[in-house]
């Protein structure tokens, strides 16, 4: 796990069961879902921004998250829902306000622990909720999300 991250004991099976290279991704604002840089090229080598980087730990377990942005998963209906308590793997959005646009998003990995990656750290860290209400840009959890399993024919 990175260094400086908090994690709890419910935590910390999920998140050991990332590989190293996880914890190296660094934070790059410019490769978000849909982006240009992100289209050149996929995946977590040449950074991410937080939605990139929850999608791929996701990806990792085997789910298929969406390619959306803040304020799209915020209403996506056909590939997440909401739910009102986050399980391991859920997405959860932070906020300044309670706009969707622009949340960030981060990981729920059990316990209190969420995997996130945020340009004031600059690598993957766990935090608690209390790490996220004390940051003005964090100060609001619009809510979780769970990623659906994709839908058969």
């Amino acid at each position: 796990m990175e260094s400086g991250s908090r994690c709890d004991g419910g935590a910390d099976a999920l998140v050991s069961r990332l590989p190293a290279g996880f914890w190296a991704v660094r934070y790059e604002g410019s490769r978000y879902p849909g982006s240009a840089a992100v289209a050149a090229r996929p995946g977590l080598a040449a950074g991410a921004n937080c939605q990139v980087f929850a999608y791929e730990v996701l990806r990792h377990f085997g789910l298929t998250p969406p390619e959306l942005r803040s304020s799209e998963l915020w209403e996506d209906t056909a590939s997440t829902v909401r739910v009102p308590v986050a399980r391991p793997l859920d997405l959860l959005l932070y906020n300044a306000t309670d706009d969707a646009y622009g949340a960030h998003v981060g990981v729920s990995v059990g316990g209190e622990g969420i995997l996130h990656l945020c340009a004031e750290v600059g690598r993957p860290v766990v935090w608690r909720p209390e790490d996220f209400a004390a940051r003005e840009r964090y100060r609001v959890l619009l809510g979780a999300k769970r990623v659906l399993p994709p839908r058969t024919a």
